[in-house]
């Protein structure tokens, strides 16, 4: 009798924890209807402006202006998604990586809700969203792992986390060459049907199914996108290089800068390692200068074409920066 009822009790607690775990996993919904930027500004001299208010903006999609139905100042906190490439290419500078990584935590504002992602043959979750610096740090000192280079998969999940984090503002910062093992391989298949004269006008970088879901995933979420390119993977570090491994290498790199402009952030290129924790710095100080905007189009029709953001400020000296637009979907 007491097996039975220890029995029953198991059987009663592993429902609750799969319905827990369930309830986890459904999917998050998101309002199509709202488009949300984040937007930088600077004067003639490139320094940031961080004092303005919603007043100073105008906002035109298509040459239509937009009524701004939200405005967040450049202090309002950030959700971003710290991505670490723990590849087999990455293996011989991880200790100027996670120095650097640091480095970019100190200059985030305290409020600023981090979660650590790495990849490599997985893409594992360190931490979840927290603002306890001591957790994030372990994160990023304990990441390890080698292999593949998931590149894309692990910014997918970046914005799949990012989904959960409701109205806050969202950012994800990715150390990598980019070098994606999958979209490598579409390549080379690609490039191996062609001839040599052929082989320059072959891949085309940004027709890719992955960073079309990728690209409208984040412009759903508003979320943008910081990578900072490792200078791994470059054939022209190698004594004969071939065509083909130049152009997959341009195709990469072409994939990341697509990546960072539709987004509405910036590709920083890492030529040197030494520089890597500087570059981290700009890229925190960046995102503590961004206002967020969001507006509810007045075209309402969901056709997929694409929609021209333009933006404006009441300072005709100012120059405001953000993603170029978004497709309707």
């Amino acid at each position: 009798m007491p097996f039975f009822r220890a029995f029953f009790i198991f059987a009663i607690i592993s429902v609750a924890v799969c319905s827990l775990v369930a309830q986890d996993e459904d999917p998050v919904k998101v309002d199509t209807s709202i488009v949300r930027l984040n937007v930088g500004v600077v004067d003639q001299r490139g320094r940031s402006m961080v004092d303005l208010d919603r007043s100073s903006f105008k906002i035109f999609e298509d040459g239509v202006k937009q009524e701004i139905a939200r405005f967040e100042p450049s202090t309002a906190p950030f959700s971003v998604v710290m991505i670490l490439d723990m590849s087999g290419s990455t293996l011989s500078m991880r200790q100027v990586m996670k120095q650097s990584a640091f480095r970019f935590l100190d200059a985030l504002s305290p409020q600023d809700r981090v979660a650590v992602v790495e990849f490599y043959d997985k893409v594992n979750l360190r931490n979840d969203f927290t603002t306890d610096r001591r957790v994030i740090g372990n994160s990023i000192d304990v990441s390890n792992g080698r292999g593949k280079t998931q590149f894309y998969k692990a910014v997918d999940f970046g914005l799949d986390k990012l989904a959960r984090e409701g109205n806050r503002r969202k950012a994800i910062i990715v150390l990598s060459d980019g070098v994606d093992t999958s979209m490598r391989d579409l390549d080379r298949d690609a490039l191996a049907k062609v001839a040599d004269d052929q082989v320059s006008v072959t891949i085309k970088a940004d027709n890719n199914d992955t960073l079309r879901r990728i690209l409208n995933k984040a412009d759903l979420l508003g979320a943008t996108v910081y990578p900072l390119a490792l200078p791994t993977g470059d054939p022209s570090k190698l004594a004969d290089p071939t065509p083909r491994q130049i152009e997959m290498y341009k195709a990469a790199r072409l994939r990341l800068q697509t990546l960072a402009d539709r987004t509405g952030g910036t590709l920083h290129p890492i030529n040197h390692l030494e520089d890597m924790g500087l570059i981290y710095a700009v890229v925190a100080a960046e995102i503590r200068t961004l206002y967020t905007i969001e507006y509810q189009s007045t075209n309402d029709r969901h056709d997929g074409k694409w929609r021209e953001v333009t933006i404006r400020t009441d300072n005709p000296n100012l120059i405001p920066r953000t993603r170029p637009g978004y497709f309707a979907r």
